[in-house]
């Protein structure tokens, strides 16, 4: 069973987050740490950025990965993920950009994109903390529902649901391209720690079916059941669908500090 952490906001969960990376970066100064996009792991980033420099955290030697990237966006464009990655974590964390990938979604060589992008974490020693959003069709990465619990990183059919969750960021849904190279579910699994973050009552279904529900190819995010550990931080309102909150509310009280998350 995943850890489920109840906090009472993005804020909190910003926090909770960031001091486990400080910890990992100190106990391991070439940490390699998993990255994800969009809105939801924004407030951690910006705790993460905070705690670095307050605690003159040393993170030259700090790698990164991308889950994912849009194929056929050009680079210049800022939803491009690596403009995005850029923005929002190399620079603000102050990481050293050439240690920080992302799938590369030229058209150009995208046949042997994804193999590359394996080999690449392979090389690095793996992943050593995952951080994950997770969509409201359930998709972790862009594993969109039917993605195999073995892939590894490919190039992947975003669904329109994806498409036009994902449209708020371009000038029209139309804007959104089709496809993407994104990290396999069995990709993310092999990362050591996972941290799974969602807040919002719209994202309660998803993150219902990917703790307590089956494992499913057709709910991705449910393959953290399959990792030893898990750690999924949610607000009230993306926790209202699980049934053993109580339990998780008390496991969290009664955990020693020693164990962190």
């Amino acid at each position: 069973m995943a850890e489920v952490v109840i906090v009472p906001g993005e804020a909190e969960a910003g926090e909770l987050v960031a001091g486990a990376i400080v910890a990992l970066i100190r106990e391991k100064p070439d940490a390699v740490l998993g990255l994800a996009t969009g809105s939801t792991p924004i407030a951690t980033y910006q705790a993460l950025a905070r705690r670095i420099h307050d605690d003159r955290v040393d993170v030259r030697g700090v790698r990164g990965f991308a889950l994912d990237e849009y194929v056929g966006l050009p680079p210049g464009h800022p939803e491009h993920y690596r403009a995005v990655i850029t923005r929002e974590v190399v620079e603000p964390l102050g990481l050293t950009p050439e240690l920080v990938r992302v799938p590369n979604g030229d058209p150009a060589g995208i046949e042997h994109a994804g193999a590359d992008y394996e080999r690449a974490i392979v090389a690095a020693g793996g992943v050593d903390l995952q951080i994950l959003g997770i969509g409201r069709t359930g998709h972790i990465g862009f594993n969109e529902p039917g993605s195999s619990l073995a892939s590894l990183t490919r190039v992947k059919t975003l669904t329109e649901q994806t498409r036009t969750d994902n449209a708020r960021f371009f000038d029209s849904p139309s804007d959104v391209p089709m496809h993407c190279i994104t990290q396999g579910i069995g990709t993310i699994l092999r990362a050591r720690h996972l941290v799974l973050l969602a807040f919002g009552e719209a994202k309660a279904p998803a993150v219902a079916a990917a703790v307590e529900g089956p494992v499913s190819a057709n709910q991705p995010g449910s393959a953290i059941q399959l990792h030893p550990h898990t750690t999924v931080i949610v607000d009230e309102a993306a926790a209202s669908g699980l049934e053993h909150l109580d339990y998780y509310r008390h496991a969290w009280a009664n955990k020693p500090a020693w164990q962190g998350i």
